[in-house]
């Protein structure tokens, strides 16, 4: 196994060329990480406490404040998909078109849920449910990436998420930042997030969240910077926040009110995730992740970087050899969990409060999660038709 300062020399052989669209070409084996896309949805649920803190408060002002809390929380883990930042970050694996991955974390009795779905390959989109039935709380959306590299790995997220809360009826658009991986030229990769997104109640509060970091060659900034500022309904315009929570996503942030007192803090470093349960592998059906991608991820594990290349090709392949087929084509799929609509009204009616619009063709279509027939469904999902062929 090659050590880490030939690896890191590989990989800026690899990546030093401009304007390289990272999806259309085959990343070396040893910057893979051991997970899907798929699976990333998880890390809203990986502190279920503070998923389901906002169908407890009392009032909308501090229901939204619950939310952008979880929001803020949950960032470190889906940009370093669970590693520490100290160990970097690695391209999670490409997930192929009907992949599913399905698990829960929490108390028994109270569990969070979460069933995440590859709705479409050519662009590819994930498409997720979670939920906390006890609790009466559910979020639910869908995201396009597109991915390229210029010096930096650009990730750009195309889509939203809307977060119900059961009791008040309230519904909540939560955004998915763009991510930039800087320090990949330079052997120590990090993601940074831009740019300006909101969080919108239906109650009329918004959250105003704008991300920056260090600036070119490290100069001012500061890394995983946040500051986020909460507005009231009868505060169209934002002039006068009520609160605002600043510090970084990536260590901890501090929520003050709107006279600069402290009132809330969380340190996210620190912060004990709760573990994730899925079915144990032997009961797993053919098209949920971890099945699927057992020989590359225990190749990955074992350190066996041909072997990862090896396993890594033989599914991509009989991927390509299903889409040759009229019944398996991508025209022809149809996802298990998730219905493909032609809108989104709820989000269209919540953008609209920041001026802002989605085009559901950029998506391939609104997915929406499908309750009535999910419940009807059992293991296989697609019968005798498995990853890898057959049927």
């Amino acid at each position: 196994m090659a050590d880490n300062s030939s690896q890191q020399s590989s990989l800026k052989q690899f990546l030093a060329r401009t304007e390289l669209i990272i999806t259309q070409i085959t990343a070396p084996p040893f910057v893979l990480a051991d997970k899907s896309t798929t699976e990333f949805p998880r890390y809203w649920i990986e502190h279920p406490d503070l998923f389901d803190a906002p169908a407890h408060e009392p009032s909308a002002e501090a229901r939204i404040l619950a939310v952008l809390k979880w929001f803020l929380s949950s960032l470190r883990g889906q940009q370093y998909a669970g590693r520490d930042p100290s160990d970097g970050v690695k391209k999670p694996l490409n997930a192929f078109l009907g992949e599913l991955f399905l698990g829960e974390c929490g108390r028994e009795g109270e569990e969070c849920r979460l069933v995440s779905e590859q709705v479409s390959h050519h662009p590819p989109v994930t498409a997720c449910y979670l939920w906390n039935e006890k609790h009466g709380i559910r979020a639910e959306g869908y995201t396009r990436q597109e991915i390229t590299f210029s010096g930096s790995v650009n990730i750009q997220q195309i889509g939203h998420a809307i977060m119900h809360i059961d009791e008040f009826d309230e519904d909540y658009l939560i955004p998915l930042p763009n991510v930039k991986v800087k320090g990949i030229l330079t052997g120590g990769p990090y993601p940074e997030l831009g740019g300006t997104y909101h969080i919108i109640s239906s109650t009329g509060y918004v959250a105003e969240i704008d991300f920056t970091g260090k600036g070119a060659l490290g100069m001012g900034g500061s890394k995983n910077h946040v500051a986020a500022h909460v507005y009231g309904p009868d505060d169209p315009k934002r002039k006068k926040a009520l609160y605002t929570a600043e510090g970084s996503w990536s260590e901890s942030f501090v929520v003050k009110d709107g006279d600069g007192k402290q009132v809330d803090s969380y340190d996210v470093s620190s912060a004990p995730s709760s573990d994730f349960r899925t079915a144990p592998l032997d009961h797993q059906d053919a098209w949920e992740s971890r099945k699927a991608w057992h020989p590359v991820i225990d190749s990955i594990h074992s350190g066996n970087m041909q072997g990862v290349a090896d396993n890594k090709s033989v599914l991509e392949n009989a991927q390509r050899e299903l889409r040759k087929r009229s019944d398996t084509s991508e025209e022809a799929w149809e996802a298990v969990f998730f219905n493909k609509r032609k809108d989104n009204e709820v989000a269209q009616k919540l953008l609209s409060v920041v001026g802002e619009s989605f085009d559901p063709k950029e998506t391939c279509g609104a997915w929406k999660f499908d309750a009535h027939g999910a419940a009807k469904l059992e293991r296989p999902w697609r019968g005798k038709l498995t990853p890898y062929g057959g049927q």
